[in-house]
């Protein structure tokens, strides 16, 4: 139960699909040498994402061999060839850097290993960074297993487990030393970067310096200084790659809690203009996961289904949800939410690098392949244009991530990675929600029919399998 595989899906790779001809330059070697008739596939028709204008192009023809983007040539044949209409529009693969594998349907947080990367797919997200994980072991096993092309799903960025408080059975302070020898563990292991959360600045310092060591990111989800917390501020000063949830700064005084601080925040504080200015000169990203926050307050339209989540799951955890009691909004995350939207547009138009995070773990409702678009539509409804918010969530997320020579854009020799949409979304960013088709390194499927198959599947099936949940 616990690493169900749809049967259809579980042998790897379907014959794969298409991409660029364009930006000839800068193309690996490797790339080159393939001829373009050996293509496993070709793409024609329809329009395609250019990441470096930030806008659709008319598709020149996009060709696929050994899971990477090659040269177009329409003289030779393909093995496969699939042709788009003239609204069809296809785009990089998305990228979550704050993704969770996890879910709290009845007592606790428990990752997810069958059904959960399907619908990040399904939704043409196709690299994930899990930020922060309870079943280190089992997550780095699903990562081998998609590597490996034995399970379907998005290339899969581990982190390891938290490093801070957020991990059970983290007690007092780590030392350096503790700190330094258990990155260099988890390195070892092949994790892809880490996360902090409520850690103490004598901690997340040395996480920092020996993760570098090793040529991995981190990323923190901090505080205020509250309680030896760690403001956003002092932790850019130590060094650190990315930034969760809140810029921090001096409009989070140490006195109070980051989230009291947070929902006061207004772009024409001179405090919130100069934590800005600190991200611009450390070139450090921040990943706003705006609608995190909003999943607790009063859900807007924004937060409507498309696809009833709800159907993923199995029968007797939806039967659980429908009897519960409603929550009550959050008014304090609603507040947050709302102080996000204000600010993230007056980041971004300064210059601030922004990536797309989800950061939603379901209690029987949302599911977080699902919320890249949701997160996509608040971007804009804070004043982004589509343009910039589809390279936030490709592009951007992949150099964050230190990933960008490979994954995050359409280009010869990159990781074949796309998803296929009816309608333009520079017109209605909407409309990424309702994916056609996707790609992922090389191998295409169809996103209803991945959907279908892991219907009425997530999570314990009896009262006594929920025991385990």
């Amino acid at each position: 139960m616990f690493y169900r595989v749809p049967a259809m899906f579980r042998i790897t790779t379907i014959a794969c699909t298409a991409m660029l001809a364009i930006l000839a330059g800068n193309c690996p070697a490797t790339a080159q040498q393939v001829s373009p008739a050996s293509a496993d596939l070709q793409i024609i028709g329809g329009w395609i994402f250019d990441t470096p204008t930030a806008k659709f192009i008319k598709n020149p023809g996009l060709a696929v061999k050994n899971r990477r983007f090659i040269k177009y040539s329409a003289s030779e044949p393909a093995n496969k060839l699939i042709e788009l209409t003239d609204d069809d529009y296809v785009l990089p693969g998305l990228v979550d850097c704050h993704a969770h594998y996890n879910l709290k349907l009845i007592r606790k947080r428990r990752e997810e290993f069958s059904v959960i990367p399907i619908q990040y797919l399904a939704n043409g997200v196709t690299v994930t960074f899990s930020c922060g994980e309870f079943l280190p072991e089992e997550m780095q096993d699903l990562r081998k297993r998609i590597d490996a092309g034995q399970q379907v799903g998005p290339r899969l960025i581990n982190s390891g487990p938290y490093f801070g408080r957020a991990r059970p059975g983290w007690r007092g302070i780590r030392s350096a030393d503790e700190i330094r020898q258990e990155v260099d563990f988890w390195a070892k292991q092949g994790v892809g970067g880490f996360k902090a959360k409520a850690i103490s600045p004598s901690e997340l310092e040395p996480l920092i310096e020996q993760a570098h060591q090793h040529g991995l990111t981190v990323t923190g989800h901090l505080g205020s200084g509250y309680r030896n917390s760690v403001n956003p501020r002092d932790a850019i000063a130590m060094g650190i790659d990315r930034i969760e949830h809140f810029l921090g700064g001096d409009a989070m005084p140490a006195t109070d809690s980051a989230y009291q601080s947070l929902q006061s925040i207004t772009p024409d504080m001179a405090e919130f203009k100069k934590i800005v200015q600190l991200y611009l000169d450390n070139k450090t990203w921040f990943d706003a996961t705006i609608t995190a926050y909003g999943y607790f307050g009063e859900c807007g339209e924004e937060y409507d289904y498309w696809f009833d989540e709800r159907e993923l799951f199995t029968p007797y955890v939806q039967q659980r949800v429908k009897n519960r009691q409603p929550a009550k909004p959050m008014e304090l995350f609603e507040r947050i939410y709302l102080a996000k939207q204000k600010t993230i547009e007056e980041f971004w138009k300064a210059g601030g690098r922004i990536t797309l995070g989800t950061d939603h773990f379901s209690n029987g409702n949302f599911l977080p392949g699902f919320g890249a678009h949701r997160e996509m539509d608040a971007l804009v409804r804070s004043g982004i244009p589509p343009a910039q918010v589809i390279k936030i969530a490709t592009i951007n997320g992949a150099k964050a991530l230190g990933i960008g020579a490979d994954h995050g854009s359409i280009e010869l020799g990159k990781s074949a990675d796309l998803f296929v949409v009816r309608g333009n979304p520079l017109q209605d960013i909407r409309r990424t929600r309702h994916v056609r088709q996707v790609m992922t390194r090389g191998s295409l499927y169809q996103a209803g029919d991945l959907l279908d198959s892991v219907k009425g599947q997530l999570g314990p099936a009896t009262e006594a399998e929920a025991n385990e949940w």
